[in-house]
């Protein structure tokens, strides 16, 4: 089931679309064919508070068409071409060292999950281990920026605001492994 609004009224222009996955609703929140927003849920209202306010405030040339692509992205990934992710734009916000953060995520294979430590070393800074921990808990774009592919040093899931049984579905299933509810 696919079922397409108007975006908040914060997001003028943008369009909310939610589809069924395995995991749950998932709802992307996109503008002009960029992701904003996406997450496993079913309202708009638990992804707005993730986009940055000067994208909030935006408004923009309202394109419903142009969500198919993002949709088609997503029921890719599930039927196992994981990379079908990574040619959807996204736009987000922030400083440098979190912008560079983000790039480097869509960087992580699937299957090869990374270290926290991993993930600061890539972004160019091994001493930013809770920057790099931070740009993954503001990261407004889960699936298209996989911030699920990072773990603990330990091998532990650590944290996915999505809850964690979300996140090791999305692991298992990169990794082919069977992800029965």
């Amino acid at each position: 089931m696919t079922t397409t609004l108007a975006a908040p009224p914060l997001l003028r222009g943008a369009t909310t679309t939610t589809v069924d996955t395995p995991d749950g609703p998932f709802t992307v929140i996109e503008a002009e064919g960029s992701v904003l927003s996406s997450g496993w849920t079913e309202l708009a209202s638990d992804l707005t508070g993730q986009i940055h306010p000067s994208i909030r405030a935006a408004s923009f040339d309202p394109a419903s068409s142009a969500v198919q692509p993002i949709l088609d992205a997503v029921s890719r990934y599930y039927d196992g071409d994981f990379d079908a992710i990574t040619a959807v734009r996204v736009r987000q916000v922030s400083g440098p060292f979190r912008a560079y953060a983000w790039e480097i995520l869509r960087a992580v294979e699937p299957g090869t999950p990374v270290t926290y430590l991993q993930y600061a070393e890539r972004a160019g800074n091994p001493t930013a281990v809770r920057a790099a921990a931070g740009a993954c808990a503001k990261n407004a774009a889960a699936l298209f920026v996989p911030c699920h592919r990072i773990i603990r040093t330990d091998g532990s899931l650590g944290g996915f605001r999505w809850g964690l049984p979300v996140k090791q579905r999305l692991l298992d299933r990169e990794a082919g492994r069977s992800t029965a509810f």
